[in-house]
């Protein structure tokens, strides 16, 4: 198998969806003549043209709503939004309409809208947020969070191919600091299908995207205790395999909820209630957060250092867990 990027494996599973289906076109901001903002689809515009590749104006509002558009007329767009955080000035069109309609008048709208998320980089407040949580709330989006590069692949794959509107959130941390094997063939990862990226008998981590390379950081550190932890990589939020997590949770009986978000209304309360509804009694503590505070992300280094979730944050709550 090929040895690609996080990157590199995205724009080669977009490719490769572009190639099998003439309904499926790209639209953003710079995506065309500059490739996108971080060269996703560097050489896209020269392979399959202006009309598949679009340079859009400035304006999220227009790029979703016209994706909506054609999306009811039979194609299926993948919009890119330059950073996930401006994703927020298309809302209506987005949470409004396209999440709706099928709800409304029985029509698929498949959409992907591409959302170059997460902090790690000095990008500030405007350029830094994992606004996941958000729309996982609204009924009729999906939401995927893939953290591998061969995740990320055939996860996108799968979102071209579902009728229903797909946030696709690629963490930009990951982009050129991960590389592994990826098929090079065509292949689909499904929703809603956790993944154990590692296994273990005492702890359990629940995460997603960047996380879950922290969680493996920790956990790697709390073998020298002698403490076992399993860390979930859920790769999708909406749909969540709720039945691996519980699993995990019964095999463990303790568990920790680790993401990048904001802590108050992040997904991870989601799952930490369905494990106190569905599993208290094979707990023996408390689940355990791990999050972002509730504040904006710091632009400068050691103040977003301090704000995004480090391994030794996650040692440190998984020794308090191992304790109790």
């Amino acid at each position: 198998m090929a040895v690609m990027t996080y990157l590199q494996a995205i724009s080669d599973g977009l490719r490769l969806e572009m190639q099998r289906d003439q309904r499926v076109y790209v639209i953003g901001e710079d995506v065309g003549v500059y490739g996108g903002a971080f060269k996703v689809t560097q050489g896209f515009q020269e392979e399959f043209g202006p009309w598949r590749v679009i340079d859009a104006p400035l304006s999220e509002t227009a790029i979703v709503g016209s994706c909506t558009g054609a999306a009811i007329m039979g194609m299926r767009p993948v919009a890119e939004m330059q950073f996930a955080d401006f994703i927020s000035c298309a809302w209506d069109h987005l949470v409004t309409v396209a999440a709706k309609q099928f709800y409304r008048a029985g029509t698929p709208i498949p959409i992907v809208v591409r959302l170059p998320s997460g902090g790690g980089f000095s990008g500030g407040p405007f350029h830094s947020q994992n606004p996941e949580s958000s729309f996982a709330h609204i009924p009729g989006l999906k939401c995927v969070c893939p953290s591998t590069p061969a995740d990320a692949k055939g996860l996108l794959a799968s979102a071209i191919q579902d009728p229903n509107p797909v946030l696709y959130f690629e963490h930009k941390h990951l982009y050129r600091r991960i590389k592994d094997e990826v098929p090079e063939e065509r292949y689909t990862v499904p929703f809603g299908e956790a993944r154990i990226a590692r296994e273990g008998s005492d702890l359990t981590v629940v995460t997603w995207g960047a996380m879950v390379y922290t969680a493996d950081e920790a956990a790697q550190q709390l073998d020298s205790d002698g403490v076992s932890v399993e860390v979930i990589d859920l790769r999708t939020i909406i749909p969540w395999d709720r039945d691996a997590v519980l699993a995990s949770v019964r095999k463990t009986s303790k568990v920790m909820v680790l993401h990048e978000d904001t802590r108050t209304g992040g997904f991870g309360a989601e799952i930490a209630a369905t494990i106190t509804e569905e599993a208290f009694e094979d707990l023996d503590a408390p689940v355990k957060r791990v999050t972002a505070p509730d504040s904006p992300v710091p632009f400068s280094p050691p103040l977003e250092k301090a704000y995004i979730p480090q391994v030794e944050d996650v040692v440190a709550g998984l020794r308090e867990l191992a304790e109790y």
